[in-house]
């Protein structure tokens, strides 16, 4: 499967992240469903797979982790990118044994975050 078939979630509280991330993303090939809340996305989740899901951790309920954990349940090839802000050594800990493939700290290049992406979703999960 080449690059152009891989579909993309995008998940950030902040419309202007969702909206540049989205459009890079797209410019590197790549399908891409953008939103600014969690219950959107866990919508998408029932309707669509995955091959990257990239999202923040730390928004209005349901927040990124209920987005994480859902994709995991019932997508577990999905590769998982989390950009957080609010990260600590006990929540990366976590997001490593849950199967989150990236971690990217806030704030971040955007080139280096599409880079990550790419990446992923050219690659076969582990």
């Amino acid at each position: 499967m080449t690059a152009a078939a891989r579909r993309v979630l995008v998940l950030d509280d902040e419309p202007i992240v969702v909206e540049r991330l989205s459009e890079a993303l797209r410019r590197g090939g790549l399908e891409v469903d953008g939103f600014t809340e969690g219950a959107a996305a866990l919508r998408a989740l029932q309707e669509h797979t995955y091959d990257v899901i990239v999202t923040d951790l730390k928004m209005r309920p349901p927040a990124g982790m209920e987005v994480v954990l859902e994709a995991r349940r019932t997508h577990p090839e999905t590769r998982l990118l989390v950009i957080t802000g609010y990260a600590d050594r006990e929540t990366w800990a976590s997001l490593t044994r849950i199967g989150v493939s990236r971690i990217v700290a806030k704030p971040f290049r955007l080139r280096e975050v599409v880079q990550e992406v790419l990446a992923l979703a050219q690659h076969p999960p582990p």
